[in-house]
């Protein structure tokens, strides 16, 4: 007897406040992946912040949520901002996290997938996104449908210790 592999379905949602507890729960878990955990953990204010902005139609960071057997088992964050170097809004994909149990599951793909869509109506003409170089799996996804810019991201900390070789 030949054994065949169903697909399960991921449908793909704008976030809503009755999803707070499990979004909590992935949110805590993108953070701890990301070492943002015990000591290290963003601020409780931040968090509801970031949840008040997620459910604030005025606001231009936005999110869904992946729903595999009527189980929220991802999200996406993405915020729309403006460019010097194009007319439409571009997309800026800022947090991307499934559950361990759905991965391999095509949730990530798509909740990608609903990222391109949402920026399409936005009318934005690209979305971007970065991931740490170490995470080998989502890589793998990324390179999948997107492209590497081959750009290198810098950042500073305007409010920690000031380091000296900046000057």
């Amino acid at each position: 007897m030949t054994e065949h592999r169903v697909a399960e379905r991921v449908d793909v949602r704008h976030i809503v406040s009755s999803d707070y507890e499990r979004w909590l729960v992935l949110w805590e878990g993108y953070n701890a992946f990301y070492g943002r955990v015990g000591p290290t953990a963003l601020p409780a204010e931040i968090t509801q912040a970031t949840w008040a902005r997620l459910l604030d139609t005025q606001e231009p960071v936005h999110g869904l949520v992946a729903v595999l057997n009527r189980e929220v088992v991802g999200l996406v964050h993405y915020i729309f901002h403006r460019s010097t170097i194009l007319l439409a809004p571009t997309c800026y994909l800022q947090d991307l996290f499934t559950c361990a149990e759905a991965r391999g599951k095509g949730v990530g793909r798509a909740l990608i997938e609903g990222v391109y869509d949402r920026a399409r109506i936005a009318g934005s003409t690209r979305v971007y996104w970065q991931t740490h170089e170490s995470n080998n799996a989502a890589r793998h996804l990324y390179d999948s449908i997107s492209e590497h810019s081959g750009f290198i991201v810098y950042r500073t900390d305007l409010l920690g210790p000031r380091r000296e070789h900046m000057r």
